[in-house]
């Protein structure tokens, strides 16, 4: 099935959706990212005085540039971290509690000790049968 154009922007309109809800409603977000465009603004402030060469050395030298150069990369990772640590926990909760309930129900049916007994008894609640209406030796 070939992939149009229209359906490549539209998986990912659908895909950011969710990200951008909550860019709209987390106060913190916006703040690292009004932090981040701050610094950003400052460093370019500054190397736009300047002309030719000097911009490279300036850049490479300036310990103010190298200082908003950092605010502005830690608050953008803050941003991202915060916007997908919430779509993480969400994702993972179910699964770390089904990988979990299945493990267990795996290891009480298994047991050797246990399992049997288990067995049956589950056998009887699923068919709703009082008494054992199977043979485990084949003869009926």
């Amino acid at each position: 099935m070939a992939t149009t154009t229209k359906n490549r922007v539209m998986y990912a309109a659908d895909t950011a959706k969710p990200y951008l809800g909550r860019a709209l409603t987390d106060e913190e977000f916006r703040d690292n990212l009004r932090s981040a465009f701050a610094a950003a603004r400052a460093i370019y402030e500054e190397l736009s005085r300047q002309r030719g060469i000097s911009i490279a050395a300036t850049a490479a030298t300036d310990e103010d540039i190298h200082s908003n150069l950092r605010r502005a990369v830690k608050e953008l990772r803050q941003a991202a971290d915060r916007i997908q640590a919430r779509e993480q926990q969400k994702s993972h909760t179910f699964r770390n509690v089904a990988l979990l309930v299945g493990g267990v129900v795996i290891g009480i049916f298994f047991n050797p000790f246990t399992g049997p007994a288990t067995r049956k008894w589950a056998t009887k609640k699923a068919t709703g049968s009082s008494t054992e209406t199977y043979s485990t030796n084949g003869a009926a």
